[in-house]
């Protein structure tokens, strides 16, 4: 029998729906949103368990990653998509946003998001900060010469246009 499990996670807790491919619920469970966790839950659909879809958000690069290890398939959902899927709902809830992403992993009309590799994702990283430093240093760069301007000015109006700006600041 082919298993689906999807799950609607949040910073703490995760609600998870497993549905089989006739549409019948097996489970509906709320577990810490924590890959250890989430694959205990998921434990007793083992080799039956064809897929495990969420939403891309801001624990899901390290939730994939922590279910992929644990052997699973998983995907990560389009969000803008599973949103405007899930808007016909008459009550919005963690529970029910899990049914709805079972369907639609069940029926395969959802749009997978790419998760990038770690070295690519450090690499990324990288040049970010790298880019951010350049910028912070041509900023000093472009600040330095209107404050020596400012400087001049100062001068010009205290001392008058007559005095050599050089020889006040040697």
């Amino acid at each position: 029998m082919t298993v689906y499990a999807a799950l609607d996670v949040s910073m703490d807790k995760a609600a998870i729906c497993v549905m089989d491919a006739s549409g019948r619920i097996l489970l509906e469970a709320v577990a810490p949103s924590d890959p250890d966790a989430i694959t205990r839950c998921l434990a007793p659909y083992g080799a039956e368990l064809e897929l495990v879809g969420f939403e891309a958000g801001p624990l899901s690069e390290w939730l994939y990653r922590g279910l992929q290890d644990a052997g699973m398939t998983v995907v990560l959902m389009e969000t803008r998509q599973v949103r405007a899927a899930l808007s016909a709902m008459v009550m919005k809830t963690d529970r029910n946003d899990a049914r709805g992403m079972a369907q639609l992993l069940r029926s395969g009309w959802f749009r997978p998001v790419h998760v990038k590799a770690i070295p690519a994702r450090e690499q990324r990283t990288l040049l970010t900060a790298r880019s951010t430093l350049m910028r912070r240093q041509k900023d000093i760069e472009n600040s330095e010469p209107s404050r020596v301007s400012w400087r001049l000015l100062f001068v010009r109006w205290s001392f008058g246009d007559e005095q050599n700006p050089e020889q006040i600041f040697a």
